[in-house]
C-alpha cells in the first residue's frame, strides 16, 4: 500500500506561517525587552542602592527631585566653581576636567580663552596656588532654564604677596541625567559669562 504524500504547496504554507509567526514572536520579544531595559535604567537614574552587611542589596528611595531642587542646584555651582577656580600648578588640569563635565561649551570657551591668554602657563611658571574661599549663589527656579548669579571669593599665592579677589559670575542652569561620577547633581550650566572681577583690599 502506498504512502499519501500531503500536497507541496501546503508544506510550504505551512511552513511560511510557521517562520513568520517565530519572526513576529522574536520581534515582540526583543521590542518588550528593550522597553523593559528601558524602564529600569530610567528608574536607577533616580535611585540608588546601598550594601548591607551580608552583602545583600537594599533599595534607597529618594525624596523626589523638585523638593531638592535648590539644594542641589546650589550645590552642583558650589562644586563647579570648586573645581574651575580652585587650582594650582599640580591639580589644574584634574580640576578642570571635572568642571568641563559640569558645563556646557559656554564654559569650555571660558576656559580656552584663559588658556589662549596664558592663565595657567602663569600657574605653573610661578608656581601660583589659587585658593577659593567662600562661595554664595542666588538661583531663580521659577522658569528653567534657571537664572544664576554666583559670588565667589578667592586668593592668589604668589610666595610672599597674597592677593584677593571677589569675581561675579552669571548663567543658567538646565536639568539633565545624572551622570555618575561626573554630574552626580543632574544640572548642567549654561550661559556662563564672567561678569566682574575686583581685587579686595583689606587692611592689617
Amino acid at each position: 500500500m502506498k504512502t499519501a504524500y500531503r500536497n507541496i504547496y501546503s508544506v510550504l504554507k505551512l511552513n511560511r506561517l510557521v517562520v513568520i509567526s517565530v519572526v513576529i514572536l522574536a520581534m515582540v520579544s526583543s521590542g518588550f525587552s528593550g522597553w523593559m531595559v528601558y524602564n529600569i535604567y530610567k528608574e536607577a537614574i533616580n535611585s540608588s542602592f546601598a550594601v548591607n552587611t551580608d552583602g545583600s542589596v537594599i533599595p534607597l528611595k529618594w525624596v523626589k527631585q523638585k523638593e531638592n531642587m535648590e539644594v542641589e542646584a546650589l550645590a552642583h555651582l558650589e562644586l563647579f566653581h570648586t573645581y574651575f577656580y580652585n587650582i594650582d600648578a599640580s591639580n589644574y588640569k584634574s580640576n578642570l576636567d571635572k568642571a568641563l563635565w559640569l558645563g556646557n561649551s559656554s564654559v569650555d570657551d571660558l576656559y580656552r580663552q584663559k588658556k589662549a591668554d596664558g592663565v595657567y602657563n602663569r600657574l605653573i611658571q610661578y608656581s601660583l596656588v589659587q585658593k577659593v574661599l567662600s562661595i554664595e549663589s542666588e538661583v531663580d527656579l521659577s522658569v528653567e532654564p534657571y537664572l544664576f548669579r554666583t559670588k565667589t571669593i578667592f586668593e592668589i599665592n604668589r610666595g610672599t604677596i597674597t592677593d584677593t579677589y571677589e569675581l561675579i559670575s552669571t548663567g543658567n542652569i538646565i536639568l539633565v541625567d545624572r551622570n555618575y561620577p561626573n554630574n552626580t547633581h543632574g544640572f548642567l550650566i549654561t550661559n556662563y559669562f564672567e561678569e566682574s572681577l575686583k581685587k579686595l583690599n583689606y587692611e592689617n
